[in-house]
């Protein structure tokens, strides 16, 4: 694969429009399931399953209370939202649908490729296995696609299992995951709140999964700082970063602009180790003040390897190509940049290396080509 770098000869400086942004091949792997659903659709499962603890079932107010209850600058009260969500993802019929119209909601928004996680663990309430979650939800993720291509989409999603940091069966979810693997599982992932539930609390899991040559990502750095994102890799092994954005405590700016890098920060770039960002996510969570300040600039710059995630779409009101749009805004961004964090998602990806270059090779490099190349024909997007 080729240098990670974006600038080239022939590089195109223009700011790319929304349009623009919104039609260039993005990929997804930071993503949360149960973070993502429509408000009409809580609303309607909510009916059907007879949940009445909704704040309001006005589809449009509902978005709005997400929103607001997520923008509190709290990570445990943002991950207090999700009850709503988890409580009408009981049954097999409504996974299907969530995981459709993920799979349709992200191919609209121009995003190629996706690995979608969730927590088996929390959709067993209505009496559902493991297996048949995790079944439900790859049947919902290959009904969207094929109502994504239906509608002159293509994409490509694969899931992520997720299990609880604050609970005791990540070893189950590790070896379901790897039951799975090649059904559309593409790896394992744990989640929840970081503070007084370290990683290593799961080595199990960790040492089970690189036992059998497995994937996985851990969420780290996000409310938690350097000690979080060392025991994920240096104990743990993890091969991607979920979030990660505290590696900045470990790098040092002096006043003329040069920067050093600590340990550990060095071994993450020199290891190219993916970075899960999400900005808007991380503003919500006090885990930066604004989309300016925000660590994935000067990480841009320094060359980590950084990829742009949603992280929960519904909660933070975003989008890949609302992520971008803030990124352009914020730093000036071109369609080169754009290209330059898709390409390293995609390296970055739980999936076979022929396959991930075919992707950038044949979708993704075409794909930011011809948007590249429209102001030469002075079209309605240059």
């Amino acid at each position: 694969m080729e240098n990670e770098t974006a600038t080239h000869a022939g590089a195109t400086p223009r700011t790319p429009t929304a349009e623009q942004i919104r039609r260039a091949p993005k990929v997804l792997l930071h993503d949360h399931l149960d973070g993502g659903l429509r408000p009409r659709t809580i609303v309607e499962l909510a009916a059907d399953c007879g949940y009445r603890d909704l704040p309001t079932t006005d589809p449009v107010k509902l978005g709005e209370w997400f929103r607001e209850a997520a923008d509190s600058g709290s990570l445990e009260r943002y991950l207090e939202t999700f009850a709503h969500t988890c409580a009408v993802m009981q049954t097999r019929d409504a996974l299907v649908r969530v995981a459709a119209d993920c799979a349709e909601d992200l191919a609209a928004d121009g995003v190629v490729y996706a690995e979608v996680r969730y927590a088996p663990e929390q959709h067993l309430e209505a009496g559902l296995s493991l297996e048949e979650v995790v079944e439900a939800v790859n049947d919902g993720f290959r009904l969207g696609e094929q109502r994504a291509r239906q509608a002159g989409h293509r994409i490509r999603v694969r899931a992520l299992l997720t299990a609880m940091r604050h609970a005791a069966r990540s070893l189950e979810i590790a070896e379901l995951a790897n039951a799975y693997r090649d059904r559309g599982v593409a790896g394992f992932d744990i989640a929840g709140a970081e503070a007084g539930h370290p990683p290593t609390r799961h080595l199990d899991a960790f040492e089970y999964l690189k036992r059998e040559n497995n994937h996985f990502t851990i969420h780290a750095g996000e409310a938690f700082g350097l000690p979080s994102i060392w025991q994920a890799l240096q104990w743990c092994g993890a091969d991607r970063l979920g979030h990660g954005v505290r590696i900045i405590d470990d790098i040092e700016t002096a006043g003329d602009g040069s920067v050093k890098l600590g340990r550990l920060a060095a071994y993450v770039r020199d290891r190219r180790i993916p970075l899960e960002m999400c900005p808007t996510s991380n503003l919500q969570t006090g885990a930066a003040d604004s989309y300016a300040e925000h660590p994935i600039g000067l990480l841009r710059r320094l060359h980590f390897r950084v990829t742009v995630n949603t992280d929960n779409r519904l909660m933070s009101g975003t989008s890949m190509s609302r992520e971008f749009e803030h990124l352009v805004g914020a730093f000036g961004y071109t369609l080169d940049d754009m290209q330059w964090f898709t390409v390293n998602a995609m390296k970055s990806a739980f999936l076979p290396f022929d396959e991930r270059l075919a992707m950038i090779n044949d979708v993704i490099k075409p794909g930011y080509a011809e948007l590249k190349a429209e102001w030469l024909f002075g079209g309605p997007s240059s």
